[in-house]
């Protein structure tokens, strides 16, 4: 339903005359019914994603052109959907009492400004009255609302629908070699890091006397793990760098590496368990991909109601 959906739209509005509608064209992207949405409405609603692009695309600025043309079409589309939802709201009839309309826009000073003063202030500062940031309150509850009763509804996934799918996304769920590893990490920037190496061969040569790998990790390692004994859990050979992946997967499930000696610091490894590539059981997927095939249907579902609004709505693009 994106930009294929909105070059399909009625080419001609009725009425208007050549000046008339070239006037709008300056300053109006669309009219949903007897609703204008302004450019620069879409301009403030898309203005937060710009800040991020122009972050994630500094120093490439026929990127950061495109990224903010698509972002523009989606914050278009965007709210001519929510006019279509509002204009739906109203043609069915429904009512919004007031006092759901105070509660959410309380609930939305607590949330966004802390208090009324506050907000008073950051609105006025933004050009937006008290008045409009209502109507955005009840606009965008209503348009949740709307959603929720139209889209959100319980979705039963069948257990064949999940077996089809992790069927056919085997590759998905592939798991390389794996060790069960613990580490001892032993820092060269540290204030003690000019003795790391001694202090590693102390450890190494205590571990070999009968001290155990987790002790030793908890008494030294200077790392996030220290408080877990060295626990890295399972590890993929990709996940580690390639003198300590080395080094692990040398090790048979119980024994306790040499020490490793890098430019930042000294490390000691211990496996305590192995186990090869292999494909992750459905059992140990299930919860995941019924998330994702909920999702899947979920979508479906909205974009049928809303290309249903769609038909029935009068729709002008500038």
């Amino acid at each position: 339903m994106k930009t294929a959906r909105l070059i399909t739209v009625l080419a001609v509005m009725c009425g208007l005359g050549g000046p008339v509608r070239a006037e709008l064209a300056d300053g109006v992207k669309a009219i949903v019914n007897d609703t204008v949405i302004t450019l620069a409405q879409v301009e403030d609603f898309t203005a937060p994603v710009i800040e991020t692009l122009r972050r994630q695309y500094a120093g490439d600025p026929d990127g950061y052109e495109k990224a903010v043309n698509a972002a523009i079409g989606d914050s278009l589309e965007q709210l001519v959907e929510r006019q279509l939802i509002l204009h739906s709201f109203d043609v069915d009839g429904y009512k919004l009492p007031e006092s759901v309309i105070d509660d959410a826009v309380q609930d939305r000073i607590r949330e966004r400004f802390g208090d009324r003063v506050t907000m008073i202030k950051t609105l006025q500062a933004e050009g937006m009255t008290v008045e409009q940031f209502r109507k955005e309150v009840r606009d965008q509850y209503i348009e949740a609302a709307m959603r929720n009763q139209n889209v959100s509804r319980e979705i039963i996934i069948s257990p064949y629908k999940v077996q089809t799918y992790y069927q056919a996304h085997l590759p998905d769920y592939k798991v390389e070699d794996e060790v069960k590893l613990r580490m001892i990490t032993l820092n060269k920037n540290s204030d003690t890091g000019a003795n790391a190496l001694d202090r590693a061969r102390d450890i190494l040569a205590q571990i070999k006397n009968g001290a155990t790998f987790d002790q030793m990790a908890k008494a030294y390692s200077q790392d996030a793990q220290q408080h877990t004994g060295g626990d890295r859990g399972w590890v993929e050979r990709s996940v580690l760098r390639n003198e300590l992946a080395n080094a692990a997967f040398a090790l048979k499930p119980g024994q306790t590496s040499d020490i490793v000696d890098l430019p930042e610091a000294c490390y000691l490894l211990h496996v305590e368990d192995a186990r090869p590539a292999h494909v992750k059981p459905l059992s140990d997927v299930r919860d995941d991909i019924e998330k994702i095939l909920r999702a899947q249907e979920q979508t479906r579902l909205e974009n049928q109601w809303i290309q249903s609004l769609w038909k029935k709505t009068f729709i002008r693009f500038f």
